[in-house]
């Protein structure tokens, strides 16, 4: 489970998708909380508006009612928000205005005055509405003001302030807000697709560029930036491509020119009177016209130019067992993959046929066993030799590197098998691999992509 979180968090189409969701989401939050408040505040206005109109509306209406008949038709004002009741007459303002006592004394005509005054707590029920904070501001239960009439007469109003509006979402809102998170996750995966394409595409091209120089150069196609990436790695496959076959030629035009005086001198060896001396010479003779021809070999292995075909994988290892056989080599053969792969028919024979060789010069026989893992085919070709030690397993790859032990120059190899079996196992798109069995001997491990079921 945590590896599966891991490698999701490692991805970078994950990484973008994720960071695409999450600024959405923050900066819709952000707007959504504005918008909220805004919506709050106009609200609020709108509600002190229709208060302040109601009290306005009310202290108008006195000046119909009779000074003598004012008392009760202030005590009918109880229940309706508002307390009203004749001013006493130590009553005094407070100094300073409220917001709500300025709003109603700009609605009243000229001859009405509002003044703020200290409120009563025995006038204010505590006991279901507590007191709210709006515009920066905690505004009292209740609100106290002091009205002075056209005519001098003085009131006392308590007014309880209007409620805030509740805030309580609507009954979709939860539809709303997963249809939201849908589109945008939707969304955020399309721009990650369209923004990381290219670089798959890219990371693609470099891979099959390692198993294949000539693989055809990227489309300069897109952005800007996409294109100059495209033209710059094109750029680098064909420096890449030239250098290779400089190198490959030059290999190959040195041991191929090499390949002339060498039969001359055969030819003026066979003239040598002394037998013995003439036996020695022909012997390291025939020791630099093999590392020649290894050395063509190594070349051609070097040049991925030859065209590529689909062969049944089965047929070709058990042709190269039979030749090893037919040559007197003790070579078995076990298993079936039942795969068929792309590749250079004459390349992967010499592949496998190094590998056969050197299992049999170094471990008197090769054993070779072929088994299907996944979408990659495995041949192990075991050996009954001393091994190799484990700070060589890299070593014997170099060119011309060889081993002082059993692996030395008695033997007549050239170090150069090993080189020429990787290259083309790397052409192919394999691998090789050397490990050391438990008791004695050497498994070389050929690891090939196959293209289907055979």
């Amino acid at each position: 489970m945590k590896g599966g979180i891991k490698a999701i968090f490692q991805s970078m189409t994950s990484r973008v998708v994720l960071v695409l969701l999450a600024g959405v989401i923050a900066s819709a939050l952000i707007t959504l909380g504005l918008a909220f408040n805004e919506r709050q505040r106009m609200i609020g206005q709108f509600r002190d508006y229709h208060a302040v109109e109601r009290l306005a509306q009310f202290i108008l209406s006195l000046d119909t009612v009779a000074p003598d008949m004012r008392t009760p038709f202030l005590s009918a004002a109880r229940g309706v928000g508002m307390r009203a009741e004749p001013a006493a007459a130590d009553d005094q303002a407070s100094g300073q205005q409220s917001e709500l006592a300025g709003m109603l004394e700009r609605r009243l005509p000229d001859g009405y005055r509002i003044a703020s005054a200290v409120a009563d707590p025995a006038d204010c029920d505590f006991s279901h509405r507590p007191p709210r904070r709006r515009q920066g501001e905690l505004r009292p239960m209740c609100e106290a003001m002091l009205v002075t009439l056209p005519d001098n007469a003085r009131l006392r109003l308590t007014v309880l302030p209007p409620r805030p509006p509740p805030i309580t979402p609507r009954g979709d809102f939860t539809l709303y807000a997963v249809l939201f998170l849908l589109s945008i996750g939707v969304l955020a995966a399309i721009v990650a697709r369209m923004t990381l394409r290219p670089l798959k595409q890219l990371a693609r091209a470099a891979t099959e560029l390692g198993n294949n120089i000539e693989r055809p150069p990227l489309p300069e196609r897109g952005a800007t930036e996409i294109r100059q990436a495209a033209a710059a790695f094109n750029a680098m496959q064909t420096r890449i491509r030239g250098h290779i076959r400089q190198r490959a030629q030059i290999l190959a035009a040195i041991t191929h020119d090499l390949q002339t005086p060498l039969t001359r001198l055969r030819l003026r060896l066979e003239k040598v009177e002394d037998a013995e001396l003439r036996e020695k010479l022909i012997g390291d003779l025939t020791a630099m016209q093999g590392m020649v021809r290894e050395g063509l070999d190594l070349a051609r292995s070097m040049d991925a130019a030859g065209p590529m075909q689909l062969l049944d994988l089965d047929s070709l290892v058990d042709s190269v067992c039979a030749d090893a056989v037919d040559a007197g080599e003790d070579v078995t053969l076990e298993g079936r993959s039942g795969a068929s792969l792309m590749a250079r028919p004459i390349a992967l024979r010499r592949c496998l046929t190094n590998l056969i060789d050197n299992a049999c010069k170094y471990g008197s026989f090769a054993k070779i066993s072929i088994s299907r893992e996944g979408s990659n085919v495995l041949i192990a070709v075991t050996d009954g030799g001393p091994g190799i030690p484990e700070a060589e397993m890299q070593n014997v790859f170099e060119p011309f590197y060889r081993l002082e032990a059993s692996r030395s120059r008695e033997t007549g190899g050239t170090g150069l098998g090993l080189t020429i079996a990787r290259n083309i196992a790397e052409q192919h798109g394999g691998s090789i691999a050397l490990r050391n069995l438990p008791v004695r001997g050497l498994e070389v491990r050929l690891t090939l992509p196959c293209a289907g079921q055979g």
